[in-house]
């Protein structure tokens, strides 16, 4: 196998015409110059260098092999220089999957913050719920991923994100990184008769017509409104959070978000009243064990986790 450091040690014997006069060049001895050229010729199978006088000529081969030795001599600085600058975050990528509420309240902290600390870091955003984004982690397509889970639910499982999941073992292949506790809270409009309210009890709102949210949310609810002892009548369903608070502002209904996503959205006509008893979920962010090793990826983690600290 033919390594860089003979190839640059043949270019100096080719250069300066002796073992002598490269091994001055390149700081070591002349024996030490000598062995590697020997190494050098058996890997290459062919003599590369013949004596001729006082001097040391290439072969053929030796020509061959120093024409290109400038060109993978140059590609393998080019990569040392790539990956340096990875590894000092002054270059990278990250790509990062969010939940839309994240997308609008965590994520912009602090992906401003690692603009102005490492701003050779590029960073791309797409968005998709879990266990959607948990799927493109796993597959390679992303680096990062902000998700959450409810209590006593499965991430990742057969029914990951609906009623009856089983326990959250789905994320043991993963490097979880907790963010947040989330709770959810009670819209209703202005003038309703529980607005204002201290906390309000799922029971007290059976009889109302609801505005539900993401599909995973949406089963949630049925799931947090069936254990109060009723089953929500869901008059309207939207993935879109400033549409759950218009609808409610409007009047047309009740509905739960979580503590973010309230946050996200300017509601008007809404007020916002505690659940009891407190119905929370985890924001986590996500990635693979390696790729918690790569610098561009651990700084991002630590931004979220900065931004989730305010």
């Amino acid at each position: 196998m033919i390594e860089a450091r003979h190839l640059r040690i043949l270019r100096a014997v080719a250069g300066t015409g002796s073992f002598s006069a490269a091994a001055r060049e390149l700081g070591c001895t002349q024996p030490a110059v000598s062995q590697q050229m020997k190494a050098l010729e058996q890997s290459a199978g062919t003599p590369l260098l013949v004596r001729a006088g006082r001097e040391m000529r290439l072969t053929q081969a030796g020509e061959a092999l120093v024409r290109h030795a400038a060109g993978i001599l140059a590609g393998l600085t080019a990569a040392e220089e790539e990956v340096a600058a990875i590894a000092g975050l002054r270059a990278g990528r990250v790509r990062l999957v969010s939940f839309p509420s994240g997308s609008s309240t965590l994520v912009p902290t602090a992906l401003a913050a690692m603009r102005a600390e490492h701003p050779g870091t590029r960073i791309s955003l797409v968005e998709a719920e879990p266990p959607r984004s948990v799927e493109m982690l796993r597959d390679g397509d992303c680096d990062v991923a902000l998700a959450f889970r409810y209590a006593g639910s499965d991430p990742a499982g057969p029914h990951a994100g609906g009623a009856g999941a089983p326990t959250a073992e789905g994320w043991e292949d993963l490097v979880v990184r907790p963010l947040l506790t989330d709770r959810l809270v009670g819209l209703v409009p202005e003038g309703h008769r529980l607005a204002g309210s201290a906390g309000v009890r799922m029971a007290e709102l059976a009889d109302e017509p609801w505005i539900a949210g993401c599909p995973r949310c949406r089963r949630h609810l049925v799931e947090v409104c069936e254990d109060a002892g009723f089953t929500p009548r869901i008059d309207f369903a939207t993935d879109d959070y400033p549409a759950v608070a218009g609808l409610v502002g409007a009047g047309l209904g009740v509905a739960v978000l979580p503590e973010l996503a309230v946050e996200s959205v300017r509601a008007k006509g809404v007020g916002t009243v505690a659940v009891e008893p407190p119905v929370e979920r985890e924001i986590v962010a996500l990635t693979l064990p390696d790729l918690a090793r790569v610098p561009a990826v651990a700084a991002t983690l630590a931004e979220l986790e900065r931004a989730a600290a305010r």
